[in-house]
């Protein structure tokens, strides 16, 4: 038997492309799986393998229950839960290669939950023409490695344009179970360590890096965008690393704010948690991030920095400042394995510098004193004169780590 891929879409809606893509990756010699993911009509010119009435009892409801919901939103929430079920279990007997998903807004939004269930390197191919423009991506993608397709069309109809989409995802998802493969865990005495990195930190990450590697550890880098945070820590709860140097925490102000770099609300609860080993630093907690021309007018007359044509970084006021240090100590009180902080004194961003327009010592100096009156007695507090993107400061971090891992 070929590899067996699993093509959800609402068969009500899309069936006719549905049933294209399905006869494209048959001729590719990969085998499917259609799931109907249709909630009110009929499927049209295709008969699913597992029918909308056998999904919905995945979510301990019928269909009929989910047609009578009341609104739009809440059939589609409950036929999403039973789907995030069924894949669960399709994967589980292996019977699932591979998940494709093609939609419009609450098919693919559906879809990519879904596909958000399934471990890292499990294909995953999201077609929707909403995968572009001013729209939010974290429906889409979320914390997963989805492979996001815009359809530049709509999903009706088999015109000359659509169909060269769907030829080229069926291709692209035959070369991906042939050659692709799912994370493994680590191997006996790999040492990898998760580090976090924004533009603002990366001179520095980049000498811990290396100070690292000279010392037998492997670093994994993140983007802090607000994504790459909470991936690290789901990485971390899945056993990919020793210990973690989040050296760039800028998620947790953004939802003080409304900022996009939001790591949500576990955000430095996480690796404490898991007790691993981890060093904190407040790289970049003095800005929150808003796309340019969109800050909101109760920040406006703040200091701002343009980061580049489509970002603009707010500077943190002094009572935020003192905000987080009370957060950081919340947050980093609850850690069951070794913590150490360290905070650089002489600027915490690029544009935190003496005469930039971040300059703010006072504000700085207030974060630091609520979180030494705030943090547990056992967790040090180190400071450094350095600036947080001197290569210097990055060095010294990776040598605190790896002194930290000696002791431990």
């Amino acid at each position: 038997m070929g590899k067996n891929v699993v093509v959800i879409g609402t068969l009500d809606t899309k069936g006719p492309e549905i049933a294209y893509l399905r006869d494209r990756l048959h001729d590719l010699g990969l085998t499917t799986t259609v799931v109907d993911s249709g909630i009110l009509g009929e499927p049209l010119g295709i008969i699913p393998d597992i029918s909308r009435a056998e999904a919905a009892v995945y979510g301990g409801t019928t269909i009929d229950a989910l047609r009578n919901a009341g609104s739009r939103g809440k059939a589609v929430h409950g036929m999403r839960a039973a789907l995030k079920v069924l894949v669960r279990q399709l994967y589980a007997e292996g019977k699932l290669d591979a998940i494709v998903s093609m939609g419009g807004a609450e098919g693919a939004v559906m879809g990519a939950a879904t596909m958000m269930v399934l471990p890292v390197g499990v294909p995953k191919v999201l077609v929707s023409p909403i995968a572009s423009g001013k729209h939010y991506f974290d429906p889409l993608v979320g914390t997963s490695d989805i492979m996001v397709v815009h359809s530049i069309v709509d999903i009706l109809g088999l015109n000359l344009i659509a169909t060269t989409i769907y030829d080229n995802v069926a291709a692209a998802l035959a070369g991906l179970v042939e050659h692709g493969h799912v994370l493994t865990p680590p191997r006996p005495g790999d040492r990898y360590v998760a580090v976090t990195m924004l533009g603002n930190t990366t001179r520095a990450v980049m000498a811990l890096k290396d100070r690292l590697d000279q010392a037998g550890y492997e670093a994994v880098i993140f983007h802090s965008n607000g994504v790459g945070g909470p991936a690290m820590e789901e990485m971390a709860e899945a056993g990919q690393f020793v210990g973690v140097i989040d050296f760039t925490t800028n998620e947790t102000y953004d939802p003080m704010t409304g900022g996009i770099h939001d790591g949500g609300p576990e955000r430095l609860k996480r690796i404490g948690l898991l007790g691993l080993p981890e060093v904190v630093v407040p790289g970049c907690i003095d800005f929150c991030v808003f796309h340019a021309g969109a800050i909101p007018d109760a920040l406006r007359g703040r200091p701002v920095y343009d980061h580049n044509p489509e970002y603009t970084l707010v500077r943190a006021t002094y009572d935020e400042m003192i905000a987080l240090g009370h957060l950081f100590a919340e947050r980093l009180n609850l850690a069951r394995g070794s913590v150490m902080i360290a905070v650089p004194t002489e600027g915490l961003s690029i544009p935190n510098v003496p005469g930039g327009v971040f300059w703010n010592p006072e504000a700085d100096r207030a974060f630091l004193a609520m979180l030494r009156s705030e943090i547990r007695p056992d967790i040090p507090v180190l400071t450094y004169p350095r600036h947080v993107n001197d290569p210097a400061f990055g060095v010294e971090v990776a040598e605190l780590f790896v002194d930290m891992m000696r002791e431990t």
